[in-house]
């Protein structure tokens, strides 16, 4: 029972019975091309969300554009037909930005070599007991550290 506790704890046991030996801790590295793909979601996920913002600005605007054209026409007054212009000029930009956004996305998915934008699933399955994925881990361990000190 003691092993597996001291196993589960990653700690040796020692000659005495009081004495316990912590492990070094094992450095987990993290891929460039985990880093990569985590920058692809996330600009993937902000180019939706600036997308639909810009669309919802755009069908407010129109709707905006509607009503003060009305109140325009019936009232007649230069300063309501301004505002109109104004809208309209509003809404010609959001939708100039919405079609730069989509230019920006694609140099940024030339710049990220062309790979697609969509996300990358390895399923890995490992058919065993726990006692020998613990082995198999612990063998891995073993041998990176043996090449970290530049042992083969």
């Amino acid at each position: 029972m003691s092993d597996n506790l001291e196993n589960s704890l990653n700690i040796e046991k020692t000659e005495t019975k009081n004495e316990v030996v912590r492990k070094p801790p094992v450095e987990i590295v993290v891929s460039d091309e985990v880093r990569e793909n985590k920058k692809r979601n996330d600009a993937n996920k902000d180019y939706a969300e600036v997308r639909d913002n810009l669309k919802n600005i755009i069908g407010t605007g129109l709707n905006a554009i509607d009503g003060i054209l009305s109140v325009a026409s019936e009232g007649e007054s230069p300063r309501a037909y301004e505002v109109v212009s104004q809208l309209i000029k509003s809404v010609t930009d959001a939708n100039k930005d919405l079609i730069g956004l989509h230019e920006q996305m694609k140099k940024l998915d030339e710049d990220t070599g062309g790979r697609s934008s969509g996300p990358v699933t390895n399923n890995s399955i490992f058919v065993g007991s726990t006692k020998e994925l613990q082995k198999l881990v612990k063998n891995n361990f073993k041998q990176l550290e043996d090449e970290a000190n530049g042992e083969s």
